[in-house]
């Protein structure tokens, strides 16, 4: 907490650490040093069971109190040695974001000549090796499973990397661009600008260039909407344009679902989404040999229909 409002509430806590410890020493030595009178008993403390059995205030067993002591002894070589109180970071300066960071250290040593390995082999090529694919599906598992999901098939908001369909482009200079510098897509909202049945009017005609079902009055009427606005991004033939990840609506890939009810709610709300940069986090290794898997899932994806 000392990190964040005020060095004050560091010496706090390790005021209290020190009193505590200096109070807990004290009442352990005063305790063991009472003696009784000679031929005085112990007196009992109130406490009885089973009729006669009684408990007194005797002085605990040496080896009792001693045990004690040796948790106090203990404490303060912890605290000379670890960071156990906010003002001393203890003689081995340890953290656990040190200890994490120095074991990553190593392992990234001990990997990295079949990362530098990898990196010579041009993705289409190294996308067919089993033992790089497998290496690749562990670094997916591992940062990429929690958006695209572990099979690679996306979820809503999150695209589908087993198919052909591509927002930015599918070829390997594509892939390592996106994974390397990330993605920020977005969708303008014009609920405000169209009002709600111009709304409607341009996701029927949306749906009519996919081919679903749609009201064709509507439609029509959505139609001259779209080739004044929206063909900025999508162009006029509503097939969109990969250099700036605008999608293709004439297929039947849809990120956020292809109903009227959700092409509606895209229309009028817009949509924000961002990949985000791998590049500094992975190093050039690891992000090609992301690429060369998820480069590969398609191509695998692809034979595997035919």
């Amino acid at each position: 907490m000392s990190d964040f409002i005020s060095q004050f509430w560091g010496y706090w806590v390790a005021g209290i650490v020190f009193l505590s410890l200096l109070w807990l020493t004290y009442l352990l030595k005063s305790q063991s040093v009472v003696k009784l009178p000679k031929g005085q008993q112990a007196d009992v403390t109130g406490h009885k069971w089973d009729g006669d059995l009684e408990e007194y205030n005797n002085p605990l067993p040496f080896w009792w109190m001693g045990m004690f002591y040796i948790t106090i002894v203990f404490a303060v070589v912890y605290l000379i040695l670890y960071p156990g109180i906010t003002i001393f970071p203890g003689v081995k300066a340890w953290s656990s974001v040190g200890q994490y960071q120095q074991e990553s250290a190593a392992k990234e040593a001990a990997i990295k000549p079949l990362y530098d390995k990898y990196l010579k082999v041009d993705i289409p090529t190294l996308a067919k090796n089993d033992e790089a694919h497998k290496s690749g599906q562990s670094l997916f598992l591992t940062y990429c499973m929690q958006c695209h999901g572990s099979a690679a098939r996306g979820a809503t908001g999150f695209p589908n990397l087993t198919d052909n369909d591509w927002l930015y482009g599918g070829k390997p200079e594509n892939i390592l661009e996106t994974l390397n510098n990330g993605r920020a897509g977005q969708m303008p909202a014009f609920g405000a600008a169209f009002g709600e049945e111009k709304v409607k009017d341009v996701a029927n005609y949306v749906l009519k260039l996919a081919s679903r079902n749609y009201d064709a009055v509507r439609a029509g009427r959505g139609e001259a909407t779209f080739a004044q606005v929206c063909v900025a991004c999508h162009q006029a033939d509503g097939k969109g344009s990969q250099a700036i990840g605008a999608p293709n609506l004439t297929d039947k890939v849809w990120l956020y679902g292809g109903s009227e009810r959700s092409i509606v709610e895209t229309i009028t709300n817009g949509r924000k989404n961002r990949m985000p940069a791998w590049k500094e986090a992975l190093g050039d290794g690891k992000v090609h040999l992301l690429a060369a898997y998820v480069y590969g899932l398609s191509e695998r994806e692809q034979t595997a229909a035919k």
